[in-house]
């Protein structure tokens, strides 16, 4: 059975951290002379092909539930190697020389025209199998997202990261003090200033995340391999989007619905302490009552006020002091002919979802909830996608919104 669209796996040998594309015959996009990278004879750090010899890629991408962040991509992509060219001592290999780790990779998915990045990551490892009695063995080039280059770069000083600066540009500029690619940047300007840097050792990704906590959005890298920053007005607001419609016997059909109901999430007394301040709490004692404490501290935010991080500890404890029956994941098909491809090659974080799955007695449960993960599995016969589903990063009123805009009951932001 054929794929439902063309995947693709380039693989670019040159150093730097931003992407090149492989030249590919007959390609509308990528098959365009003086645009598409030619072949490892021809330029001095290949960027080649590999789709043809591709036989599994696995990708692994979004938020932690548990840990409330996150967390680096990863990708593997198993590549059939029947004449060595992915052995680093072999000098008739055209990737002599060029084999190391922290090369660029990328999948991608083109479907009518329009051609989708599933990932975009650095290699952190090829490993080499050759199965007993085959005479072609294989190599497993596993990969991570730009939060792997971030983790390993120390900062102390972020030059120019003066009091007063939104946490927009704080990200900004701990991003030039590691060198990160000013074209691979979404940014949007923060609603919370900043504390000037605190000049510690410390890694990058942790000053990121520290910006994005203190302003109460998110930090990622998404498909393509930007890094994206969203302010807490746009997390919030995204929950109020148009819904993509899932369900058992119409619209977009799923499988493997993964329920929840438990008190992992609960949070009803939280410390917040910022750079040089005193912390501050915020508790729901109803909250404590029901369900006994679950308390979170965080120390070190670059708020620049105690009243901001009283307002971070209010909205986390608003936003997170109740718990609900939860669906955390569920798995689509793209081999069935009723899943449209286009939509579900373009979802990506924080894409409103509505979720109708009928129960035996004939009830149903129905929860809105937002796309915050995405796990592709893909070989020659089959292309699946499992879907982590959470409720949003931070609550607020929305107008005009039957979900985040209901009086008494939606939380209201800060």
């Amino acid at each position: 059975m054929s794929l439902p669209a063309q995947i693709s796996v380039s693989f670019d040998f040159s150093s730097g951290a931003t992407f090149g594309y492989p030249f590919l015959l007959n390609d509308d996009e990528f098959g365009l002379l003086d645009t598409g990278a030619l072949s490892a004879s021809e330029v001095p750090a290949p960027i080649v092909d590999l789709t043809p010899d591709v036989r599994q890629i696995s990708i692994k991408r979004g938020r932690n539930i548990m840990r409330d962040q996150y967390e680096a991509g990863t990708c593997i992509v198993r590549v059939l190697d029947p004449l060595s060219y992915f052995n680093p001592q072999s000098v008739t290999s055209p990737y002599f020389g060029f084999l190391t780790p922290l090369r660029k990779l990328r999948v991608a998915a083109t479907y009518s025209g329009t051609t989708y990045f599933l990932y975009s990551g650095y290699t952190t490892e090829y490993r080499y199998t050759y199965p007993q009695g085959q005479e072609t063995g294989y190599v497993d080039i596993i990969c991570a997202d730009a939060f792997r280059l971030m983790q390993q770069a120390t900062v102390t000083t972020v030059a120019s990261a003066t009091a007063g600066q939104d946490t927009g540009t704080r990200i900004d500029k701990i991003l030039d003090e590691v060198s990160f690619p000013t074209s691979m940047r979404t940014l949007d300007t923060g609603a919370t200033l900043c504390v000037a840097d605190p000049a510690t050792a410390r890694t990058s990704l942790d000053a990121l995340l520290n910006a994005a906590f203190s302003e109460q959005g998110a930090f990622f890298i998404n498909s393509s391999g930007t890094a994206v920053f969203k302010n807490r007005s746009n997390t919030i607001t995204s929950a109020s989007g148009t819904p993509i419609d899932f369900n058992q016997t119409g619209d977009i059909p799923y499988s493997n619905l993964v329920f929840a109901f438990d008190d992992k999430l609960i949070i009803n007394s939280a410390g917040m302490t910022r750079v040089g301040g005193t912390q501050q709490v915020a508790e729901s004692a109803d909250s404590i009552a029901k369900y006994f404490p679950h308390q979170l501290n965080e120390s070190n935010l670059i708020a620049q006020t105690d009243t901001d991080t009283l307002n971070i500890a209010q909205i986390f404890v608003a936003t997170r002091q109740e718990t609900t029956i939860r669906i955390d994941a569920m798995t689509v098909d793209l081999l069935d002919t009723a899943v449209p491809t286009g939509i579900m090659l373009g979802l990506d974080y924080f894409q409103p979802l509505k979720i109708t799955n009928t129960q035996p007695d004939g009830s149903t449960i129905v929860k809105t909830l937002q796309c915050q993960g995405l796990d592709w599995s893909i070989t020659p016969n089959q292309m699946q996608v499992t879907v982590t589903t959470l409720e949003p990063i931070t609550d607020g009123f929305t107008l005009n919104s039957n979900v985040q805009g209901i009086i008494d009951t939606s939380v209201l932001a800060y």
